[in-house]
C-alpha cells in the first residue's frame, strides 16, 4: 500500500500557462477553478499580475480584486517574484488572450527584491544578458530560443530512430585526436606545478597519469561511430564536444554538441542525400511544433536588421529561410566549380574578400556566404576538396591530376552562418589510409584498433558531423552561437 501525502502547494494539480491560454484542456475552460505557478513578469494598478511559467512567451493575466491581498503580500508582488495562485478561468475582456485568471488565493513562494533584480520590464541588449546568462532564460528571446533547442534535439533523435539507426555513445576522454589538428583539451591527474615525473628524454611521464597515457577531451565521436556502424550498419552519436582552438568569434565554442551519423555501404551521393533530409526533417519538426516561438524570432530578427545597413540586411524573414530551406532542393557543386564561381565574381574582381581565392585555399565563412546568400540564394552543398585541407580519413577520389589530389568530402552551407555540416566518404582501403595518416604524421600503430575496421570485412562508408549549435542558430535566427547554448565557453569564460 502508498500512503499519499497531499501537502498544501498540490504541485500536482498545477495547469501550465500555455496549456490554459491554448483552450485545448476542458480541466481548464471557462468557469473551471485552476492552480497555476510562476514568476511575475509585471504588476500594475495593485491588480493585475502578468504571470509566466516558461512554457510559452505569452503572459496570463491574473486579477486580484482590490481587497483580497495584504499591504504586505501586495509590496512583495513584484518583477520576478514566484506565485502560486488559484482561481477561476474567466473570458478575458481585454485584447491579446481569451481567458484570464480571476485569483481567489494568491500565495507567496518566492520573493525578489525588485531594486536588485537584473531583469526589469525593459528591452536589455545580448551582451548584456549574457553576463547574466543564469537569469537570461527568463526573458522571451531566451525562452523561445531554448524551447526551439529542445525540439531540435527531440527532432534528432526521432529521425535517426525513425530509420532503424542505433544511438551510440562515444566517449568524452579520449586519447586519440580524430581531427589532426591538435587543438585539444588535456586531461590529466598529473600536479601542474612542475612536479610531475618526467621519463628518460625529459618529457612528462604520462604512465604515471590515471590512464597511463596521455589523454584529453573529445574533438569528434567519429571514429569511434565507425567501429559500431561496423557492426550496426547506421549509428549516430550525440554528444559534446570540444575544440582549445582560440577562436573569439560569433561562430566558434570551446564546448559544443555534435551529431555524428555513420553509415556502412553509404557513399558520398548516399551522405548528402541523408545529411539534406536530415536538415529538413529539423527544421519541419520546428515549423510544426514551435511556430509561436519562432514567429516571435521572426519579428524579433525583423527589428534587428533594421539597425543594419541597407546592403548588409538579409532578403529573407527567418520564417521565409526556413521555408526555402525544407522546400528546395539545395544546389551541389565542386570544390573546382566553387573557386571557380568566386573567381568569376563581382565580389572578387572588387576585392571585397577579405581573404584570397584560389584552389587549395580552406574557403572562409565570407566565401561559403557568398556561394549561398549571393550566388545560389539557397543551400550548398560542396564536394571534392583539396586533399591537402582534409582529415586523413577522408576517401582519395581517383584519377585525380598530380598536384591537384581531392577527397569525397562533402560541405553544406547555409545562409547566415555559412558551412553548418561537414561530411565524408571514409577512406575503406588500408593501404591508402595507411599512407594518408604517415603523410599527417598520425602514429599508425597506435590506431591499429581504427584500422582493424579495415582489415576485417572493410565497406564503403561515410558519415557526416552537424554542429547542433549552428543548426539552433541558423534556425532560431540568432547571430551569435554564444546564445544558442545555456552556459557559452569560449575563451577566458568559463562562467556558471
Amino acid at each position: 500500500a502508498f500512503l499519499i501525502v497531499q501537502t498544501s502547494y498540490m504541485f500536482n494539480q498545477r495547469v501550465k500557462i500555455k496549456q490554459l491560454l491554448s483552450g485545448t484542456d476542458k480541466a481548464s475552460a471557462v468557469g473551471s477553478e485552476v492552480v497555476v505557478m510562476g514568476w511575475v513578469r509585471t504588476f500594475r494598478n495593485n491588480q493585475f499580475i502578468a504571470l509566466n511559467d516558461g512554457s510559452t512567451n505569452n503572459n496570463l493575466q491574473v486579477v486580484a480584486t482590490l481587497g483580497l491581498l495584504d499591504d504586505a503580500t501586495l509590496k512583495n508582488i513584484t518583477t520576478g517574484a514566484s506565485l502560486k495562485v488559484t482561481g477561476e478561468v474567466v473570458a478575458s475582456l481585454g485584447k491579446g488572450q481569451k481567458v484570464e485568471l480571476k485569483a481567489n488565493t494568491i500565495e507567496l513562494l518566492g520573493v525578489s527584491d525588485a531594486e536588485k533584480y537584473p531583469l526589469q520590464p525593459k528591452k536589455h541588449s545580448l551582451e548584456f544578458l549574457r553576463e547574466i546568462a543564469h537569469l537570461r532564460f527568463r526573458t522571451n528571446t531566451f525562452g523561445s530560443v531554448f524551447r526551439v533547442r529542445h525540439s531540435l534535439a527531440f527532432a534528432v533523435h526521432q529521425f535517426f530512430n525513425e530509420k532503424g539507426f542505433v544511438y551510440l555513445h562515444t566517449p568524452i576522454i579520449t586519447s586519440s585526436d580524430a581531427e589532426g589538428a591538435g587543438e585539444m583539451f588535456r586531461v590529466t591527474t598529473l600536479p601542474v606545478d612542475g612536479s610531475a615525473a618526467k621519463n628518460e628524454s625529459g618529457e612528462i611521464d604520462f604512465k604515471e597519469d590515471f590512464f597511463g597515457k596521455s589523454t584529453n577531451l573529445t574533438v569528434s565521436g567519429q571514429l569511434e561511430g565507425e567501429l559500431g556502424a561496423m557492426a550496426f550498419s547506421e549509428i549516430y552519436t550525440f554528444g559534446p564536444t570540444f575544440r582549445a582552438e582560440n577562436s573569439n568569434t560569433a561562430r566558434h565554442l570551446a564546448e559544443f554538441w555534435m551529431i555524428e551519423p555513420e553509415v556502412a555501404f553509404n557513399d558520398i551521393e548516399d551522405n548528402m542525400n541523408l545529411a539534406e533530409e536530415f536538415i529538413q526533417y529539423l527544421i519541419r519538426y520546428a515549423m510544426k511544433h514551435n511556430m509561436e516561438d519562432l514567429e516571435f524570432l521572426d519579428a524579433r530578427l525583423a527589428e534587428e536588421e533594421k539597425q543594419k545597413p541597407q546592403a548588409e540586411r538579409s532578403e529573407m524573414g527567418l520564417i521565409e529561410k526556413l521555408k526555402f530551406v525544407t522546400d528546395n532542393q539545395f544546389e551541389r557543386i565542386t570544390y573546382t566549380e566553387a573557386i571557380q564561381i568566386l573567381l568569376d565574381s563581382p565580389a572578387y574582381k572588387k576585392k571585397k574578400f577579405k581573404y584570397d581565392v584560389s584552389w587549395g585555399i580552406d574557403m572562409q565563412s565570407e566565401h561559403e556566404r557568398y556561394l549561398v546568400e549571393k550566388h545560389f540564394k539557397k543551400p550548398v552543398i560542396v564536394t571534392g576538396y583539396p586533399a591537402a585541407i582534409k582529415a586523413f580519413y577522408m576517401r582519395m577520389n581517383d584519377g585525380c591530376e598530380p598536384g591537384k589530389e581531392t577527397v569525397a568530402a562533402m560541405d553544406i552551407l547555409a545562409p547566415g552562418i555559412g558551412e553548418i555540416v561537414g561530411g565524408s566518404q571514409r577512406e575503406e582501403r588500408l593501404e591508402k589510409l595507411e599512407a594518408r595518416m604517415k603523410d599527417f604524421h598520425i602514429p599508425v600503430e597506435e590506431m591499429s584498433w581504427y584500422l582493424d575496421t579495415r582489415r576485417f570485412g572493410s565497406v564503403p562508408h561515410a558519415g557526416f558531423g552537424l554542429g547542433f549549435e549552428r543548426m539552433v542558430q541558423f534556425v532560431s535566427g540568432m547571430t551569435n552561437i554564444r546564445d544558442v547554448i545555456p552556459f557559452a565557453r569560449t575563451p577566458k569564460n568559463c562562467e556558471f
